[in-house]
């Protein structure tokens, strides 16, 4: 019985390595490319160094990114940070990968942008009026906070 017992958990364990391993190879091969918001072209803000968002958009989410843009808000974060990931999952495939974003450790220069922002913490939006939300913003709060109206 033990002899079970200790091969179910060595599986159980190299299941969980094998899940770790599969996350962190999907976060690697999504941050190839920095990341950084610049006011430009929606590759040069695309959040791709967080991974994949999980689901599709809805026509709202897309909507509020586009919002978020135009507004000038920006969503700094960090490719290693979960609660960065989780931000980004809340607005779904598409929309995530629009979200206006400034990444933060990859190289010197978002280094020093995040620096010289005073980013103190993982996520950190800077709003268009200068209000800071810290932490992981749901949907809604972020469309009070800019005036979204919806579609």
């Amino acid at each position: 019985m033990a002899r079970t017992s200790g091969i179910r958990h060595q599986a159980l364990w190299g299941l969980a390595l094998a899940a770790t391993a599969g996350v962190l190879l999907s976060l690697v091969k999504g941050g190839s490319s920095p990341a950084e918001a610049r006011g430009g072209t929606p590759s040069e803000n695309s959040t791709s160094s967080l991974g994949e968002a999980l689901n599709p958009s809805t026509p709202e989410q897309k909507a509020l990114v586009e919002h978020l843009r135009k507004s000038g808000a920006l969503f700094y974060g960090a490719w290693w940070c979960p609660a960065c990931f989780q931000q980004k999952n809340l607005f779904g495939k598409e929309a995530g990968n629009r979200l206006p974003y400034v990444e933060c450790d990859k190289t010197d220069a978002g280094r020093e942008r995040c620096r010289e922002a005073e980013i103190r913490a993982f996520p950190t939006w800077i709003l268009s009026n200068g209000e800071r939300l810290v932490g992981v913003q749901s949907l809604e709060d972020l469309m009070q906070a800019t005036g979204f109206q919806g579609n």
